[in-house]
């Protein structure tokens, strides 16, 4: 047997509850006359905080407005609304109803609301089945202001898809439940694989509890979100990530306009120091976007800050495995992409140390190069200097005391490069050229370090012997 994949729909397929959407369509086909008492109220409540009893209690009563009516009369409103809900799925919603279908899962639409107003939606959206609150018929083709069958909520859904499983030969066990509302506890509970989605107050706590996945269908996988705020973690980083914040460095940041505005894109830079992160912080704050930033596999190895890197947002990259660009890091960004997510990276792989650190031009892996010939999404450069001047890598902490005369940051993002798609190896070249050209002379064609200088792009601040030649200082001069 195999499972299936079973969505709710409110707050969980669209970001917040479908009666408006429903509603108005039947007001525009004259199933309705005027908005129903305290609609507005028990919607605004919905949307913010999750399911009440109060919306259960409308959706409960909406059978009886369908009385007499012929079975096929809202047909029209239900396009109507689906012409409205269709735009609002998440983007990954769409990418995960996929990749179930690709694995051999049926997808299913299982709702409180009726059938007869959702199924156009499902339809629309590849799904499979739907599995909804049905009006009974009556032997005059009139809805008789009764259900037909469960009233597909909480103990009544669960019942339901258990029916549903039995007669299509499905696995609960093997199958996959998304729903925001703790009342489909019942159902999460009953499924193998439960994913709590945009989830309410309470079922945030059962998640944790039971360590369900928590997801949001606008981000990717993994990405956290302030509970009721539903703003994401690394965009709360960059609002708060203000230049003030940080007086022992001075910040320009150019091109933020060349960052778009909407869907996906690779930005691609340079790597000086590892106060990296503050400035690209700093620069992505100028933006409206969020990005999934990939990084090496022992950052996110280290107790608590690889969590939090992966609840910013972050990729692991594991540099040393078969694959050097990461094969798990390379689909989830390309899983990102196709959710319209930006995807940062700095090909580079580590901040370059002694004698690479001053060289002119970039060596890096091909990841960018590969994941643009795939997606075909703009690729936009990024280069970044001064850093190593604020935090060098010598350095446990950044040089937190030069208030006096804090150095100068600069992160200029540029136009998107113009690839040309039948080389993976000379778009990196392109790519990587187009970094460099954002960045300083100083930066491009650096002059030769002192042993100071050399000294200060080792982790341990000590330059081996075989690397002092290329130092300019009195004995080591070659």
């Amino acid at each position: 047997m195999t499972g299936a994949a079973f969505f709710d729909l409110d707050r969980t397929l669209v970001p917040r509850a479908s009666g408006p959407a429903l509603s108005a369509a039947m007001r525009e086909t004259g199933l309705l006359s005027a908005r129903m008492p305290g609609e507005a109220l028990v919607f605004g409540y919905f949307n913010l905080l999750g399911e009440s009893i109060g919306s259960i209690a409308l959706a409960r009563q909406a059978v009886l407005l369908a009385k007499g009516r012929p079975a096929d009369a809202f047909d029209e409103a239900a396009e109507l609304a689906a012409d409205v809900l269709e735009p609002m799925v998440g983007p990954f919603a769409k990418v995960l109803i996929e990749e179930h279908q690709a694995a051999g899962r049926p997808v299913v639409l299982a709702t409180t609301t009726p059938e007869h107003l959702v199924r156009p939606l499902a339809e629309r959206l590849g799904m499979d089945d739907v599995v909804a609150t049905r009006y009974e018929v009556g032997e005059e083709g009139t809805f008789t202001g009764r259900t037909d069958g469960h009233f597909v909520w909480s103990m009544g859904k669960i019942a339901a898809v258990r029916e549903w499983a039995e007669q299509e030969g499905i696995d609960l066990w093997e199958s996959f439940a998304y729903s925001d509302s703790v009342y489909d506890a019942p159902l999460l509970k009953a499924v193998g694989n439960p994913g709590a989605v945009n989830p309410d107050p309470r079922l945030t706590a059962l998640a944790m509890a039971a360590r369900w996945p928590v997801l949001h269908f606008d981000a990717s996988p993994g990405v956290f979100k302030i509970p009721v705020l539903g703003m994401e973690l690394q965009r709360v980083v960059t609002l708060l990530a203000r230049p003030e914040v940080f007086p022992y460095a001075r910040f320009t940041v150019e091109g933020a306009e060349n960052v778009p505005t909407d869907g996906p894109a690779i930005l691609v830079g340079n790597h000086r120091s590892y106060f990296d992160v503050a400035a690209m912080a700093v620069a992505m704050g100028r933006t409206s976007r969020t990005a999934r930033f990939l990084g090496k596999k022992e950052l996110f190895d280290v107790p608590g800050m690889g969590q939090l890197f992966r609840a910013g947002g972050g990729i692991s990259v594991d540099r040393w495995g078969a694959d050097p660009d990461g094969p798990d890091a390379f689909a989830s960004a390309r899983r990102s992409l196709s959710g319209g997510e930006l995807v940062a990276m700095m090909p580079e792989g580590t901040i370059p140390r002694g004698i690479k650190f001053f060289e002119p031009g970039m060596e890096g892996f091909n990841g960018a190069a590969r994941l643009a010939h795939v997606s075909k999404v703009p690729v936009i450069p990024f280069g970044i200097s001064g850093t190593e001047h604020v935090w060098p890598r010598s350095e446990r902490l950044p040089r937190m005391t030069n208030l006096l005369s804090p150095p100068r940051v600069t992160v200029t993002f540029g136009e998107p490069v113009d690839l040309k798609y039948r080389s993976v190896p000379r778009d990196m070249e392109r790519i990587l050229d187009a970094i460099q050209d954002l960045l300083p002379e100083h930066v491009r064609e650096p002059e030769r370090p002192t042993l100071a200088d050399l000294a200060l792009s080792y982790p341990d601040g000590v330059v081996p012997e075989e690397d002092r030649w290329f130092a300019v200082d009195g004995e080591d001069e070659s």
